[in-house]
């Protein structure tokens, strides 16, 4: 069996692990050729000697170029070879004999696994790589993808409008094929199978069960209880191009984006409790499993299934965790928050900083969908790479901010600002600047890699500051892309209890941050969760949503979320939060 990688295919060498025993096996041309590739890449993006860098990239090209195998010359034949010489047919033989090329892995570990991976974006060069790296301090491509919806390299040399849509759209294509896909980016694809399922097979049932029914942020795979018989199935997909695969427990397909969707087949007598294991998690399904009252038998309904054992609903994106079960056996859960309870816009992005819409243009479309409230967030003088508001530009906005306010009343745009706690935990505005805010949202945007100590360091002084009204994405974390850094959550929550501050559910797809895992002891604690888009356009108002289908899953009620106040309830909160000022 012969070991090949396509031709044009781009790999980085010294970072891939083969299962097949490569040094047995003759090197291609246009595999070494990649070594030197890669190298004249990196070596151009950590700015060293031009001619040094030319002179690998012109080794790539003749390699690229070459008719006969390099591994069957001679040293002689090789070094004689223009465009290659001695010191680089060394090289080229270092690389057949190890396959490893000592230059090439001291580049590859000084530098960050994400900007290797951006290597692999059509349209990134070392060029717009470095201004991604040094000058917006992006070392992943998650970042970057987050950085092309905020809109914030147009603003960078080299960047413009059009270069940062093709960027976006091929990152979206790359990710797409990584096998891991944000709740977000399956929804559709979910809503449009169960339609068209029902649509083509109604006297069958079928319904979208597993993670994404139970509304988890990030999804492997989707999972599709059925009653169709594995004939007609296979039939129906076949007819859609797709080809199913046979697993112990279920079928299996992929979409030309690697997405896989498994296919449980059932009867009508066992759908609703295949169903029901699917989409509760197993800690869930164990505990529930271990009831006395249990048994397996059919069920008509769902809810016949909580009838058995004398257990009130439990709704299923609660499903994660055995306690729930202890506490519906002896109370009806309490409603948990709804998309609709949501009454008004925190956290929000305009044209003054970061934002694609106009302050006036936000406001009208937020009091055109309903909401009583817009409070608009501009990023800070210190964010310079969101064109930060300094002193002078908040008087300015401000007085734009009235003349709106006279305009849509009733309808009401709040001021406030995002600021970014700095390294020692102090916010980036003196306290005359910020006492002129009706709302503070005090967040981290620099110097990401902190061990926890330095961490909890900056967020808990910024906690204790006066003028903090809500800590924004407590951990900093971009979904499947930045873990973000680490803190003690309840140490966090124990300080904005203490001193009445606001925690945000950062309802960005990318973000939802904090971890919905934590809200419970929120909860406990009297702490509010704020629901906010965090929206850089009016389109992400629509983002709320996610924030709520997470907050969901922790039992989050409307009354203990900020973004679900009236807006005379907001008045109220925003003259609390002035009063605990000097």
């Amino acid at each position: 069996m012969i070991f090949k990688v396509p031709r044009g295919t781009f790999f980085i060498p010294t970072i891939l692990t083969y299962s097949l025993p490569l040094l047995s096996l003759r090197m291609h041309n246009y595999e070494i050729e990649e070594y030197f590739t890669l190298l004249a890449k990196l070596m151009d993006i950590h700015g060293e000697n031009e001619f040094k860098i030319k002179s690998y990239s012109n080794a790539a090209y003749t390699l690229d170029k070459l008719t006969e195998p390099v591994s069957d010359m001679s040293p002689s034949q090789l070094f004689a070879i223009r465009g290659i010489g001695e010191a680089i047919g060394k090289k080229i033989q270092e690389i057949i004999a190890t396959k490893h090329l000592a230059l090439l892995d001291e580049y590859v570990q000084k530098t960050p696994p994400g900007i290797l991976e951006m290597l692999k974006i059509k349209g990134l060069g070392p060029k717009k790589i470095v201004t991604i790296w040094k000058e917006l301090e992006i070392e992943s491509i998650g970042e970057l993808l987050y950085a092309c919806e905020e809109n914030r390299l147009v603003k960078y040399k080299g960047f413009g409008e059009k270069t940062q849509k093709n960027i976006q759209d091929a990152l979206h294509f790359y990710l797409q094929h990584q096998g891991n896909y944000l709740y977000e980016e399956v929804e559709s694809l979910a809503t449009s199978l169960q339609k068209s399922l029902d649509a083509e097979f109604p006297n069958e049932q079928h319904i979208i069960s597993g993670a994404f029914k139970r509304q988890l942020e990030s999804l492997e795979c989707l999972d599709v209880v059925t009653t169709l018989s594995e004939i007609n199935l296979t039939n129906w997909l076949e007819s859609k191009m797709f080809k199913l695969e046979k697993n112990e427990d279920f079928l299996s397909c992929k979409g030309e984006d690697n997405f896989e969707i498994r296919w449980h087949l059932a009867t009508p007598e066992n759908f609703f409790w295949k169903d029901f294991t699917l989409s509760g998690s197993p800690e869930f399904i164990l505990a529930w499993e271990k009831l006395p009252q249990f048994k397996t038998e059919p069920f008509k309904t769902e809810q016949s299934i909580f009838d058995q054992v004398g257990i009130h609903y439990i709704p299923t994106p609660q499903r994660e965790y055995a306690e729930i079960i202890g506490l519906a056996a002896t109370k009806t859960l309490a409603k948990t928050i709804q998309p609709t309870d949501i009454k008004g816009i925190i956290h929000s992005h305009s044209t003054w900083s970061d934002g694609i819409h106009t302050i006036e243009q936000m406001a009208v479309a937020a009091k055109a969908q309903g909401f009583e409230y817009l409070i608009i967030s501009d990023h800070s003088k210190s964010a310079f790479y969101a064109n930060g508001l300094q002193a002078d530009r908040i008087v300015a906005q401000h007085k734009e901010i009235d003349v709106l306010n006279k305009k849509l009343a009733p309808f009401v745009i709040f001021k406030s600002i995002e600021s970014d706690i700095l390294n020692d935990g102090s916010l980036d505005y003196p306290d005359e600047v910020l006492a002129s805010f009706d709302i503070v949202i005090a967040s981290v945007h620099s110097n990401l890699k902190m061990t926890e100590e330095k961490a909890m360091m900056r967020l808990l002084n910024a906690i204790s500051n006066p003028y903090t009204s809500i800590l924004g994405h407590p951990t900093g974390r971009l979904l499947l892309s930045r873990k973000g850094y680490p803190v003690n959550h309840e140490v966090l929550i124990e300080a904005c209890a203490e001193h009445n501050v606001v925690m945000e559910l950062n309802a960005h797809p990318r973000r939802l941050d904090m971890d919905w895992r934590y809200i419970q002891k929120a909860i406990e604690m009297d702490v509010l969760i704020s629901i906010d888009p965090d929206a850089h356009a009016i389109e992400g108002f629509d983002d709320c949503k996610y924030g709520v289908l997470v907050a969901q899953k922790a039992g989050l009620t409307a009354a203990n979320n900020l973004s679900s106040f009236s807006l005379a309830e907001m008045m109220e909160f925003i003259e609390y939060q002035q009063a605990k000022r000097p």
